[in-house]
This record gives C-alpha cells, structure tokens and sequence, in this order.
C-alpha cells in the first residue's frame, strides 16, 4: 500500500500545479475549480493510503522483488447465484429512465428497488442459503 500512497501523493502535486497555471492562463472558473477538487480528492486518497501503509503488513506489491504468485490468496466471499442484482438493476434502470421520460416511472421503479435492495441485503438469512 505503501507504492500507492506515493502514486497518489505525486499525482496530487501534478494537478496542483496543472489547476495554478491552468487557473492562472484561462481565467476559466470551472475547469480551475474542477482541477483544484480532484487535487483535494487525490491529497485525500493519497493520505489515506501512506497513514494505512503504516499500519498494516507489507503486502508483495512493495517488494520488488516479489512475483505475482506472492500476492495470491482468498480474496473474499461472493454470491455464486444471486438473482437480486438483476433486480437493483431493472429498478435503477426504470428509476433513471423515468428522470428522463417522466417522474411518475419513479414510483413504478422505487419497489423494484427496494425488493431487490432488501433481498441482497438479507439473502443469507433465510431459505438454504442461511448456513453460509
């Protein structure tokens, strides 16, 4: 982690500079404000990042010595069959088409969302899968 703590670190010096001269020659409000955020965005990652590293075991990314095998292991849990994905899905869709078509396809799309939503949310509660 330490490697990209430094990456974002050096990338928030570089639009630090880009925002100042950019906001200097264009006098454009903005471009320079959008360039001062994403300053302040990666500052923010940036430091994060190098105050975890201090933290937490040298992972094999910061050795360079290290192969790609090094860093291989369990990487977590994920659903093997999950149906409500396709549900957030078909809502967001509906929710996102009725900002463009109309207001009132929101309402068809909120329970769809919440359907989906609350049985992601609690699929391993309930029914076979409740033992994983």
């Amino acid at each position: 982690m330490k490697i990209q703590g430094k990456i974002f670190i050096w990338l928030s010096v570089f639009l630090l500079a880009v925002a100042i001269v950019y906001g200097y020659w264009s006098k454009e409000p903005a471009g320079t404000t959008a360039l001062f955020l994403a300053f302040g965005l990666a500052i923010m990652v940036g430091f994060y990042l190098a105050f975890t590293a201090r933290r937490v075991d040298v992972g094999a990314q910061d050795n360079t010595e290290a192969d790609v095998a090094d860093d291989a292991g369990e990487v977590g849990f994920f659903s093997p069959h999950s149906w409500q994905p396709l549900a957030l899905a078909v809502g967001g869709a509906f929710a996102f088409m009725g900002i463009a078509l109309g207001w009132w396809l929101v309402y068809f799309s909120a329970p769809i969302l919440l359907i989906g939503l609350f049985g992601w949310v609690f699929e391993y509660y309930r029914g076979e899968n409740r033992t994983q």
